[in-house]
């Protein structure tokens, strides 16, 4: 279960409280969403469905992931509460804060609370507990968990994401198409796994418009374009939320990132404290080491730092610039900085317990806070030792 949190120390429950009056005033009702088994994109295209409004009027601060029980902020201009509180679906339900002037962004997200139940642990108590206290330790000597990004930001049954966004950074439209519409992974549901092999293997966009799931909402969206224009790459981008497309560059962004961390904790580089020539940022008053996002305005990276960032890239074969994207200059990213780790907020770990579906076995509950745009999957990685991240979900 997550829960986001916001700079100003707004909790979005899960379990509405009782909100007796709506309180502020402005155009922007802030509500509350609570979804289950979709995506965060999937569900503001579902309130503008239910409400027949443009998505452009539903802002939020951040994506929640789809795996989990979610509860996030959002703001719906010109609504009244009475509305929102009508939204509900089997996985989706809102309710509403508060009125404001000023519109729901990132920059307002502090962070997201995790409630996390691991189940089926075959393991006795004693190992169980000696084992979380030896990884719990191992961080907090080291000042946080290693910053990755987690393997949903690049798909969690698909990974391709990244791969797309390459592809519309170096201008390769059809070849960016291809990859999200026709690449096909084992892990997918066989429906969609046939139908991106039978678009691969076909490339008949008129045809493929009779066969493809219909849960493939976007996919469809940009088919439905290439069938009527079949050699119109860039224009069925353009039929996909702006979103959306800007998170394949944030991606392939992500993807250089975990490759720069990777390589620089192979070389037994300090994470805690940043050398002279590193990127810093501020954190709790207190400089911590930060690694490049590739932006078109990111000045290169200095010393060591600087030479896995050269080899990287010429290895890519891409180049700063090419994220200023002429042909699409809305997804154009100056770059940024991230942490290379991320701190654990109020962690907290109960001791083993019966699992009361299997009972032979042991659930373990973890509780912790991390700050925005850090993947709770990346700390339980770190505990379960997975050998299949993609089967195993994280």
């Amino acid at each position: 279960m997550v829960e986001e949190v916001l700079e100003n120390g707004s909790v979005a429950k899960i379990e509405p409280p009782n909100i007796a009056n709506i309180t502020g005033y402005g155009r922007y009702l802030f509500c509350v969403l609570v979804k289950r088994k979709m995506d965060t994109f999937q569900a503001v295209q579902t309130i503008a469905n239910k409400l027949d409004i443009s998505t452009e009027r539903i802002q939020i601060a951040g994506i929640k992931d789809a795996n989990a029980v979610t509860a996030q902020h959002i703001s719906i201009s010109r609504m009244l509460p009475e509305q929102a509180t009508q939204i509900k679906t089997s996985n989706l339900w809102m309710y509403p804060l508060q009125f404001s002037s000023e519109k729901i962004h990132s920059g307002m997200l502090f962070g997201n609370q995790f409630h996390i139940t691991v189940r089926a642990v075959n393991q006795p108590k004693s190992t169980i507990t000696e084992r979380l206290e030896i990884t719990k330790r191992e961080l907090l000597q080291l000042g946080g968990c290693p910053n990755f990004f987690g393997h949903q930001r690049f798909g969690t049954t698909r990974a391709i994401t990244h791969t797309v966004g390459k592809h519309m950074l170096l201008g390769e439209w059809e070849e960016a198409a291809l990859a999200f519409l026709a690449k096909p992974s084992p892990y997918e549901h066989p429906e969609s796994r046939q139908a991106r092999q039978r678009l691969l293997d076909a490339q008949n966009y008129k045809e493929a418009l009779s066969y493809f799931p219909t849960k493939l909402v976007y996919e469809l969206q940009m088919i439905s374009h290439l069938a009527k224009r079949h050699r119109d790459f860039l224009g069925a981008f353009h039929r996909l939320p702006k979103k959306l497309c800007q998170l394949f560059i944030n991606a392939y962004q992500s993807y250089l990132f975990n490759r720069f961390l990777s390589w620089r904790i192979q070389d037994n580089m300090q994470l805690k404290k940043p050398l002279k020539e590193d990127y810093k940022l501020t954190v709790n008053n207190e400089n911590s080491l930060a690694l490049p996002l590739i932006g078109y305005k990111l000045a290169p990276s200095a010393g060591k730092q600087g030479e896995i960032e050269k080899r990287l890239l010429e290895e890519e074969g891409v180049e700063p610039q090419n994220f200023k994207v002429s042909s699409m200059p809305e997804i154009s990213s100056k770059g940024g900085l991230r942490t290379a780790l991320t701190q654990l907020i109020d962690f907290d770990i109960e001791r083993p317990a019966k699992n009361g579906h299997n009972p032979s076995t042991k659930i373990v509950r973890l509780d912790f806070m991390l700050r925005k745009g850090s993947y709770a999957t990346i700390v339980l990685r770190e505990f379960m030792k997975p050998r299949n991240p993609v089967k195993a979900g994280y």
